[in-house]
């Protein structure tokens, strides 16, 4: 073997193992939505209440803050496939499972209730090891082939949403102010939500509300499946993303409170009901997994609609500078917001 061919085959093999390590690196999302559940529950299983904190403890934050970090790899690996400018097969299935694995909080809590009103003697946990192993390997066997297929999404579509959001904005800010007033207790929480349903849960209300959130995923879907086919700098992917998660977030949210809560099982919907109580939302092994499903629920909403806003800023004059302060300011109350909703669901008042 001359010297030319043994460079050849070690840079070939060098290529070979940078090519594996980068679809692996493209596919961790995946791998970190099907460890979700189980940072959850180790979190449970080392969490301990009015105990000098100890390394047990630690353990528990770590399993917390890592659970809660799911949500966030999807992202910056989605954007990071969104960079490439001719996308392989591969790399647009890759990042479509990532934009997927942001929304893993809600899917886990579907997948909870969901078995529990099929009767299903299957775990959770189980059904979604094999469903996440199974989106794992759908993405490895992407092609390396470069996608042919570009998405351009129809204008109209995306005013259409546009305009169906702007009218749900009425229902998102009094929902989110309705908790936020739960703040001042239970008590005072119920006295806003009954003066709200008088309206929203009318017969003729009702109706139209859910219809308009079932017509946003559909619509948002479709809008998100062209634009995930090409690239997309980082607030198209904060955008999709956060429209991903919240599409993920109404069916759950519907199928939680409407279908399980109110239809099947009849319990009222109110602030017991959300807070998980009497367990309460930290301490208890099947309503940890609500806490960053409320919390990045907030956050996403609020983030989606600021999202909206800075494009229809921009396209009516405002500067790209102003309309991305704007986002900023936005992105901090959202997660302010997120953050106040959380902790008066377990227990903080004023």
């Amino acid at each position: 073997m001359t010297v030319t061919e043994a460079h050849l085959r070690s840079d070939t093999r060098r290529t070979g193992w940078r090519a594996g390590a980068g679809r692996f690196a493209f596919l961790a999302p995946i791998a970190a939505a099907l460890a979700y559940p189980y940072l959850l529950k180790a979190f449970h299983a080392f969490a301990k209440v009015g105990q000098v904190p100890s390394g047990e403890t630690l353990v528990a934050v770590i399993a917390l803050l890592a659970a809660c970090s799911v949500p966030t790899f999807g992202l910056l690996v989605a954007g990071r496939l969104g960079r490439i400018a001719t996308p392989t097969e591969f790399e647009v299935r890759a990042r479509r499972l990532a934009f997927i694995s942001v929304a893993a909080p809600p899917f886990f809590v579907l997948f909870g209730v969901g078995l529990g009103l099929l009767g299903s003697p299957v775990r959770d946990r189980t059904a979604w090891t094999l469903c996440w192993g199974l989106a794992l390997l759908f993405g490895a066997i992407g092609s390396d082939r470069k996608s042919l297929a570009v998405g351009r999404p129809v204008p109209r579509l995306r005013v259409f949403h546009g305009a169906m959001a702007a009218i749900l904005v009425l229902f998102v800010v009094f929902h989110l102010g309705n908790h936020l007033v739960g703040l001042a207790g239970p008590e005072t929480h119920a006295r806003v939500m009954d003066f709200g349903r008088t309206v929203y849960r009318s017969g003729v209300v009702e109706p139209i509300l859910i219809g308009l959130l079932l017509t946003q995923i559909v619509t948002g879907g479709r809008l998100a499946w062209d634009w995930t086919s090409g690239g997309g700098d980082i607030f198209r992917t904060l955008q999709v993303g956060s429209g991903v998660y919240v599409g993920a977030f109404i069916i759950t949210h519907l199928n939680s409170a409407l279908i399980s809560a109110r239809a099947i099982r009849g319990i009222p919907t109110n602030w017991a009901w959300a807070s998980g109580a009497p367990e309460g939302l930290l301490m208890d092994a099947w309503n940890i997994r609500l806490v960053p499903h409320y919390g990045f629920g907030v956050f996403f909403v609020l983030l989606h609609l600021c999202l909206g806003l800075r494009i229809v800023l921009i396209s009516h004059g405002v500067s790209v500078r102003a309309a991305g302060g704007m986002l900023a300011l936005g992105a901090a109350g959202s997660a302010t917001v997120a953050f106040t909703i959380i902790a008066a669901l377990m227990g903080v008042r004023l």
